[in-house]
């Protein structure tokens, strides 16, 4: 059997992070992962998505 089991993916994700936030942050998010209904990793992605503009060049 192979090692590697479940769905394949296009875009695997093995960059882990870890973040602290603060209760208004945190509550911020919350409310937009309740609204869009999505997970707070995927708020989060979105979130860095659209950071992307702001980078200089």
């Amino acid at each position: 059997m192979s090692p590697r089991t479940g769905r394949p993916t296009d875009n695997p994700k093995g960059v882990p992070i870890h973040v602290r936030l603060d209760k208004e942050s945190e509550e911020i998010l919350t409310a937009y992962c309740n609204q869009e209904k999505v997970s707070k990793m995927e708020a989060a992605r979105r979130g860095i998505k659209k950071l992307k503009s702001d980078i200089k060049k």
